[in-house]
């Protein structure tokens, strides 16, 4: 068993990341239990990814919609419309909140491009993999939308497959928890919160932090998964320095020393 549930003292003081994919729901764009968009929870996730930023941390993000419609579950409840097309519904949501994310940012004066996987040239560039790692080097926020451009496949999985074209050190998934649990904590508040994980251990326990999908994508190409509470001011920051907070995900057991 490689799963392990011991803390770490924080890491260096420095970034220690060069270039970072960070995940976020849609469910960080509103108050808890409430749906749409809440301008005052985006600028507090803003206020965190303005410090990142500044740190030099070369920073994509890719954003979920579920704030404002999830896909697979309105097409479950409506037969009038065609799942294929229920999933682009979503993938439009995720541009909703890209944008409002990025005036945000902007009223803080950091740069920021959103780059969409659905063209609409009116409020967002096309996702071309080259433009957005220039955009990265150049020291600009880029916020990718609309997942991979398809239907039935997740914002995780569009992450991790993100994180592999732009060759992102790690992915870091922001949740609304501490991190990766035997059980769902919520469910059961003795659940056990795991430091460190597997890849292999996350999947043969089937724990539900991301699509089996995301999680392969990473473990075939050894981009380790950061999953840790992003609603405690300063986490991202404290991530992206290397504390050991969350849970990391990696493609073999560490020291737990």
């Amino acid at each position: 068993m490689a799963a392990t549930s011991d803390d770490s003292e924080a890491g260096s003081a420095g970034p220690v990341y060069r270039r970072v994919l960070l995940k976020i729901s849609g469910e960080s764009f509103c108050r808890r239990g409430e749906s749409g968009i809440s301008m005052s929870e985006v600028e507090s996730l803003a206020l965190q990814i303005q410090r990142v930023a500044a740190s030099g941390v070369e920073l994509a993000i890719v954003c979920g919609g579920g704030n404002i419609l999830r896909g697979r579950q309105f097409s479950e409840i409506s037969d009038a419309i065609a799942p294929a097309t229920a999933h682009y519904m979503g993938m439009l949501a995720t541009v909703i909140n890209a944008l409002a994310l990025q005036d945000a940012l902007e009223n803080l004066n950091v740069q920021t491009r959103v780059q969409s996987a659905i063209r609409m040239e009116g409020v967002a560039e096309p996702f071309i993999r080259r433009r957005c790692i220039r955009h990265l080097e150049k020291g600009r926020v880029v916020i990718l939308a609309a997942g991979t451009g398809s239907p039935f496949v997740t914002t995780d999985t569009a992450a991790a497959l993100r994180a592999r074209e732009i060759e992102a050190d790690v992915v870091l998934k922001g949740t609304r928890v501490d991190g990766v649990f035997s059980e769902d904590p919520e469910l059961n508040p003795h659940a056990v919160r795991y430091s460190h994980i597997t890849f292999a251990d996350v999947l043969s326990q089937g724990l539900k932090v991301m699509d089996a999908q995301a999680f392969h994508h990473c473990m075939e190409h050894g981009i380790p998964i950061v999953v840790f509470n992003y609603l405690k001011e300063g986490n991202i920051e404290r991530v992206i320095r290397g504390e050991r907070l969350g849970t990391r995900v990696t493609p073999t057991a560490e020291p737990t020393a």
